[in-house]
């Protein structure tokens, strides 16, 4: 086998490490299968351009970890039986080994435990068989419009009409369907609202910190980003400059702060976009997961002709691997997105959306929200208590009852480095800023965690 290996001499990391990088992010992640026969040290410091003693010392500190085996006279081979903890880290959907879930079980016997930032549903509490069975029915009906290409419209109808009667009833959204173009998540509406409503060069008023998918977006497209400062009321509207052609916020819960805009802000910052012929893009990415408090209504419908593009997912509430979320755009704008959405990939696949539809009008999927609130609540209190208990004043909890992460804050600011050296894991918020980033901020995804193992995680982490 011929592997794909970069390495990058001018890197501060040795290459004896970015080899063994390579193969175990490749390992995990499934590129390379158990009992896949790995080329040998003389045939793999050849390919890299490295010498045989590099290769070697790579190849033996995986093979004592676990991640390769030696057969005597045969070779080597990607291990069949992977330690506990890396199979748990290891199966299901592929990740980035750069910030790998929570282990299940976390271990004390020298492996890592690693609180990462990659917060996601809990997949072992989704109905699956159900939706199997949604799927299946409209698989047995054969209807053409399902399999087919569809018109220049902004998704399938019944869906349309389900998603615009779900957020009125549950975000006080005022829309009709026809206000709602369904995309292929979130990031593709956020690419949409940069497509239509931003040029090269304007001026975009960004939270600081903020959700780095949209600022790639906005980045690729050119514009010129404005980062604006958070504070507990949500976005400081007062400084946002007035020549903004558009500001993106996270309003029902600031990511990655956790801040929710309180009402009075939201109604301030629509009078200011409409003051300077700005347009608003509200992201509600996991505003059904509130634990505690009424929950808070959408700037869409605060105000009549608000201007607001609306964006929301079914990646939190349901399973990321779906890919449909959706995009309520005022009526003078929707004919530009549903053209815009079409060039760009005709449509979102309507076998799964009308399965969605049926799963929306059924309502399993506010039955299923309703089940899933109360879990991960629970995961939220366990983690907060667990801080408190082993840190008390050391660490601070930042932001609402709500959502599937928490930020935390550290008085120590060693306190990432000494975790390392402890083999624990933490996941910076730097990534999320625009200019100079806090030292002692750290994101906690909870959601897929057990709560056995948050407890046992952050007792790790206290040592």
């Amino acid at each position: 086998m011929r592997a794909a290996i970069t390495l990058d001499p001018a890197s501060a990391t040795p290459l004896q490490r970015q080899i063994y990088d390579e193969w175990r992010r490749g390992i995990l992640t499934g590129r390379f299968r158990g009992g896949d026969r790995v080329p040998s040290t003389r045939d793999l410091a050849r390919t890299l351009g490295v010498s045989r003693a590099t290769a070697t010392a790579a190849y033996e500190q995986l093979i004592a970890e676990g991640y390769l085996e030696a057969a005597r006279g045969s070779g080597t081979f990607v291990s069949r039986e992977l330690p506990d903890d890396l199979l748990r880290a290891g199966r299901g959907r592929a990740r980035p080994a750069a910030a790998p879930p929570v282990s299940a079980e976390p271990r004390d016997s020298g492996g890592w435990v690693r609180f990462s930032s990659q917060w996601r549903p809990d997949l072992k509490e989704f109905p699956f068989a159900l939706w199997r069975r949604l799927l299946n029915r409209h698989l047995r009906g054969r209807r053409a419009d399902l399999f087919d290409y569809c018109a220049i419209d902004g998704g399938y109808p019944p869906l349309r009409e389900e998603i615009a009667a779900y957020v009125a009833r549950s975000r006080a959204v005022e829309c009709g369907a026809g206000q709602v173009i369904v995309v292929n998540g979130s990031q593709q509406a956020l690419d949409l609202c940069a497509r239509l409503l931003m040029q090269a060069g304007d001026p975009v008023a960004m939270e600081n910190p903020g959700y780095q998918g949209a600022r790639r977006i906005f980045e690729a497209r050119g514009v010129r980003l404005l980062p604006v400062r958070i504070d507990a009321s949500g976005i400081a509207v007062s400084e946002i400059p007035a020549g903004a052609r558009a500001v993106y916020v996270t309003p029902s819960h600031q990511f990655p702060t956790g801040v929710s805009m309180t009402v009075a802000r939201r109604l301030e910052l629509i009078e200011w976009a409409r003051r300077n012929e700005a347009w608003i893009v509200e992201d509600d990415y996991d505003s059904e997961y509130r634990y505690s408090g009424p929950p808070l209504p959408a700037m869409q419908g605060l105000a009549a002709g608000a201007p607001v593009i609306y964006v929301g997912t079914f990646s939190k509430v349901m399973f990321p691997g779906l890919r449909i979320g959706y995009l309520i755009a005022p009526r003078k704008l929707v004919p530009a997105f549903v053209r815009a959405k079409w060039l760009v990939d005709r449509q979102t696949p309507y076998l799964e959306q009308a399965a969605l539809a049926d799963f929306l009008r059924e309502g399993h999927l506010e039955r299923h929200i309703r089940r899933t609130r109360r879990i991960y609540g629970r995961r939220r209190a366990v983690l907060t208590e667990s801080l408190t208990r082993h840190f008390g004043d050391g660490a601070r909890c930042v932001g609402d009852a709500a959502g599937m992460h928490v930020l935390v804050r550290f008085l120590d600011p060693e306190v990432a480095a000494r975790a390392a050296a402890r083999r624990v894991e933490l996941a910076s918020s730097a990534l999320y800023y625009m200019g100079k980033a806090p030292e002692d901020e750290f994101v906690f995804g909870f959601a897929a965690v057990g709560e056995r193992s948050i407890r046992e995680g952050v007792r790790r982490l206290a040592r």
